[in-house]
């Protein structure tokens, strides 16, 4: 496995990550324990998580693997999507930071998290709130380092500038939806984070599994993201479906899988530390890992640029937002 700064930080992180959306959802919990245990094992410390996956479950799940191995993991969660209702339960204020974080912590069955991210933008809740909170709660060793996400850019550097004018911790990393099948941030948000030496942190690297090619000729795999969630669908455009047979193509004639070449394409990337992959079964992992150490020739990397680069100013893939009240 190899690691890279997260951003210009101290913190390094391994080029891999793996991603716990399913768990406790569409991996039960002995098979989130066994990928997560494989992950560790194959040198896949960052483990990354939120307070609202699987409606808690995979906090809880992750708390119950990481028994006497904690210090095996940087360990990277989030708050700021909605957790119910009613009011204070969603945003980044520090009433809602505060008590997401002090109930992660006691799922997590830890006394700190490596990396805390704000899971989007709260457009209700001042920066310099939200920024003096998670200052304080580093000071509290509580966490070790933050992030952001969903951010757009303004936002982002709106941030950064507080965090410099009143001496905050700043953020490190950012993760936004980032793959083959969505290069939007590359337009603003790449070049900002090269500026500023924040970390990139791609979420859907697979668009979802589009890039594997597992929804070829419009199949619907039993078990996929589409049969599980009819959501999905709404991604399962032509054009991307297209793509994805395209990324298989080139992956043939290098003699390994779509999944490690879309992986390995986002590590080239400038600015990005580490692609987060998810997983419902220890083979599933694996099968990412050649992703790791996997060159290809400045053909083939125009070749990919040439069947991906309408994405670049398309509409983004995913984005997650509070709604403005």
């Amino acid at each position: 496995m190899h690691y890279r700064r997260l951003g210009h930080s101290g913190l390094q992180v391994s080029a891999l990550g793996l991603g716990t959306n399913a768990f406790g959802k569409r991996a039960d919990e002995e098979s989130s324990i066994r990928i997560i245990h494989t992950a560790l094992d194959a040198g896949i410390e960052f483990l990354d998580t939120a307070n609202i996956y699987a409606n808690t479950e995979s906090e809880r799940i992750i708390g119950l693997a990481l028994q006497g191995r904690r210090h095996e993991a940087v360990l990277a969660t989030k708050a700021g999507l909605p957790r119910g209702q009613g009011p204070n339960q969603a945003g980044s204020s520090r009433l809602h930071v505060q008590r997401e974080l002090e109930d992660s912590l006691r799922r997590l069955k830890t006394d700190y998290v490596d990396l805390y991210q704000i899971h989007t933008f709260d457009p209700s809740t001042p920066l310099e709130e939200t920024l003096r909170t998670l200052d304080d709660l580093i000071s509290a060793g509580k966490i070790r380092y933050i992030g952001a996400s969903n951010y757009a850019a303004w936002e982002l550097m709106k941030a950064l500038s507080i965090s410099e004018q009143q001496r905050f911790a700043r953020y490190i990393s950012i993760q936004v939806s980032y793959s083959l099948a969505d290069r939007t941030p590359e337009r603003e948000l790449m070049p900002l984070c090269l500026d500023q030496g924040i970390g990139i942190i791609p979420y859907f690297p697979l668009a979802g599994g589009i890039l594997t090619g597992k929804y070829a000729q419009g199949q619907v795999p039993s078990g996929s993201r589409a049969d599980t969630d009819p959501n999905f669908s709404r991604f399962l455009s032509p054009d991307r479906i297209q793509l994805g047979t395209e990324v298989g193509t080139l992956a043939a004639e290098l003699n390994t899988s779509p999944v490690a070449l879309s992986l390995a394409w986002l590590m080239h990337q400038p600015a990005v530390s580490t692609v987060i992959v998810g997983a419902t079964r220890p083979e599933q992992l694996l099968e990412s890992l050649p992703s790791v150490d996997l060159s290809y020739s400045d053909d083939i990397a125009q070749r990919l640029e040439n069947a991906s680069s309408r994405y670049i100013h398309q509409e983004p893939f995913a984005v997650y937002r509070l709604p403005v009240e």
